[in-house]
């Protein structure tokens, strides 16, 4: 494979490569961004009394799907995008609250003021800074990305449980069928061989972990029909994603908000992945060793 160095190109100001360029090239392909296998659901969304939005993405693979209100700006960051980015996600979540709602600002240099600025945000509102640099690679233009901060986890996720009402085995065998219990029972004696001291809890929305009555959802369980979605909280990391793409495992977009890795399980998969899903477990529930 022959090596040929590539050229910084700026986007600002050039007379092509335009901002309605770069927004037609992210539109053709969400995963430019690397958020995951994004659809598109609007571009340049008007908003009442606030301009338009450059792009509205949609996570529909997830059990509540996301919105991404995407803004984007070629040059450094500026207060106007920053004010923009925040006043059209909290438009976007007053109008769809049936949504999880993710502010995403793209820019070619975000730097240390802004960034610091955003950080302020972050935790308050679920924020994406992403850093977006043009390379000429001989007579072909690419780009690339970098996300140069993530969504804060708050304080209150599948684990308050005062939003998650009760429910029994019979009502996900209704949900599911038998079969895909059967899946979580399997995947619950993997868990347990870790921990004998945690209990299935039911809950409406989930399947999770409890220790004496208390929740603790590093792994949690939604049966369907034919497979089971199994969540396991665990940071992402490159070394892990790669291994479970190679796998061969359904391997579902990784939910950035909650920091969890979501895989689509069958029977099937219980024989041909067991280490693999043991390995999944033993992370989550912390006992094996960080990586260096």
């Amino acid at each position: 494979m022959e090596y040929q160095a590539s050229k910084p190109i700026s986007l600002a100001g050039h007379p092509l490569y335009t901002e309605k360029w770069l927004q037609e090239r992210i539109a053709n392909d969400p995963s430019l961004l690397g958020l995951g296998d994004l659809v598109v659901k609007d571009v340049e969304r008007r908003q009442p009394r606030a301009g338009r939005l450059d792009l509205l993405l949609s996570d529909v693979g997830a059990d509540k799907p996301t919105r991404y209100e995407v803004e984007l700006q070629l040059g450094a960051t500026d207060e106007t995008h920053i004010i923009r980015t925040v006043e059209y996600w909290d438009i976007e979540r007053r109008r769809y609250p049936q949504y999880d709602h993710i502010a995403v600002i793209v820019a070619e240099d975000i730097t240390s003021r802004f960034l610091n600025v955003l950080s302020l945000f972050n935790g308050f509102i679920p924020l994406i800074a992403i850093q977006l640099s043009a390379l000429q690679v001989g007579d072909v233009l690419t780009l690339h990305t970098t996300r140069v901060m993530d969504v804060t986890t708050l304080g209150v996720d599948d684990d308050d449980e005062a939003v998650n009402a009760s429910a029994d085995r019979s009502y996900w065998e209704s949900r599911g069928t038998p079969a895909s219990l059967k899946i979580v029972d399997a995947l619950w004696e993997m868990v347990r061989a870790h921990d004998p001291s945690l209990s299935l809890k039911y809950n409406k929305h989930y399947i999770g972990l409890a220790r004496d009555g208390v929740a603790d959802n590093f792994a949690a369980f939604r049966p369907r029909k034919e497979y089971v979605a199994v969540e396991f909280r665990i940071p992402r990391s490159d070394e892990l994603t790669a291994q479970l793409e190679q796998s061969g495992v359904d391997v579902l977009d990784y939910q950035v908000r909650w920091g969890r890795y979501r895989l689509r399980l069958t029977a099937s998969d219980l024989t041909r992945h067991s280490e693999l899903i043991k390995g999944m477990i033993a992370k989550a529930h912390g006992t094996l060793p960080p990586e260096e």
